[in-house]
């Protein structure tokens, strides 16, 4: 793996969202961060967004050169920003070089979640979180990760690094919004809720298997990434991908059932700080995981998982509604526009919906 490490002294930019989470972004850093970074050379200049997309503009006109590193202090929908704000710039691969760190600031931090399993550290929660993706910055170790576009039947496209859901899974995340001042324990609300008026949702799914040897296989994943780049400048194209209206190429797999509680492709470790959903998934391995589970499954099954994902062993349930592939693309066309998508937690318009994965596309602080 490419590792890099900061240089020192480092120059840090901060981007932290004051109302992340329970509210307590801003106290934390100068607790926890503030302290830790003095010890090891890094000198932070704090950016507090004061309203959607702020960051995004920050980082799409930001003279980068000022900077070693970007790092997000909030919840995974911030750093969702500050990336696609970077891949605006004209020049994203030069930006895209700028190592990025998360420190967990949120109620979901499943990126700052999967950071730390990735670095073999014990499944902490909360300050403990905090304090050793901290230390993952301060020991200045970053590696490349991989990232998904994703392209809508509207026309949007956009860059994700987490992962994009459907059903039960986004159900919980944008319902449970409103008890954002619980942090973690807003899923376990949503998730009871979200379970007594279980919902079934129509649509197709299909993909694009991982060849065996994609995952795990750099030279693979370096190619995979070549492939997808067309000239400098250019966003990575999407080489894998049919246009939206066309029926997808004849060697995907178009998956038989059609009424679904839940579809959500991952390309991390973790979906929350207390579900570890891909256990085998690491930054860039090249694929996503892509979960789904047919209708027809009971309250009590569907619970079973998600508590079995707490410890990651939800696959040995042998569940015959729940499915995982590895995949290197997807497409999903819900019928009707019924039902919440998101995005790295991110709520989106109901509609078509294709993503494909692009190797190595950018680089992030951590044992990856």
């Amino acid at each position: 793996v490419s590792y890099g490490v900061l240089p020192r002294p480092c120059r840090a930019l901060v981007l932290l969202n004051p109302q992340s989470g329970a509210g307590h972004a801003l106290e934390d850093f100068q607790a926890v961060v503030q302290p830790m970074l003095a010890d090891a050379d890094i000198t932070p200049t704090v950016f507090v967004t004061e309203r959607p997309h702020h960051a995004q503009e920050k980082v799409r006109d930001e003279d980068l050169a000022q900077w070693d590193v970007l790092v997000v202090m909030s919840g995974d929908g911030l750093l969702h920003e500050v990336l696609n704000g970077l891949m605006e710039r004209p020049d994203w691969e030069e930006a895209l070089r700028t190592p990025l760190c998360i420190l967990p600031g949120g109620s979901g931090n499943a990126l700052a979640a999967s950071i730390n399993y990735y670095a073999g550290n014990d499944h902490v929660a909360k300050k403990k979180l905090l304090t050793n993706c901290t230390f993952i910055l301060c020991k200045g170790l970053h590696g490349p990760m991989d990232l998904v576009s994703l392209s809508t039947a509207s026309g949007k496209r956009f860059f994700s690094f987490l992962g994009f859901g459907w059903g039960f899974i986004a159900d919980v995340d944008i319902d449970s919004e409103k008890y954002r001042r619980l942090g973690n324990a807003r899923f376990t609300l949503g998730t009871l809720q979200c379970l007594a008026r279980l919902r079934t949702y129509q649509g197709r799914l299909s993909y694009l298997p991982a060849e065996p040897g994609t995952p795990r296989d750099p030279k693979a994943a370096s190619r995979g990434a070549a492939d997808t780049t067309c000239g400098h400048g250019a966003l990575p194209a999407d080489t894998l991908l049919a246009p939206l209206g066309q029926p997808v190429p004849p060697h995907w797999v178009v998956v038989p059932e059609e009424e679904f509680v839940c579809v959500y492709a991952i390309y991390q470790s973790h979906l929350g700080t207390n579900l570890l959903m891909a256990p085998a998934a690491r930054p860039h391995d090249g694929c996503m995981h892509l979960f789904y589970v047919g209708a027809g499954i009971s309250r009590v099954a569907l619970l079973k998982i998600f508590v079995a994902m707490g410890r990651g062993t939800h696959l040995d349930l042998h569940c015959p509604h729940l499915h995982c592939v590895p995949v290197r693309a997807f497409r999903l066309e819900p019928r009707g526009s019924a039902g919440i998508m998101t995005v790295d937690g991110e709520a989106l318009r109901c509609e078509a919906v294709q993503g494909q994965i692009h190797g190595r596309v950018c680089r992030v602080l951590g044992s990856v």
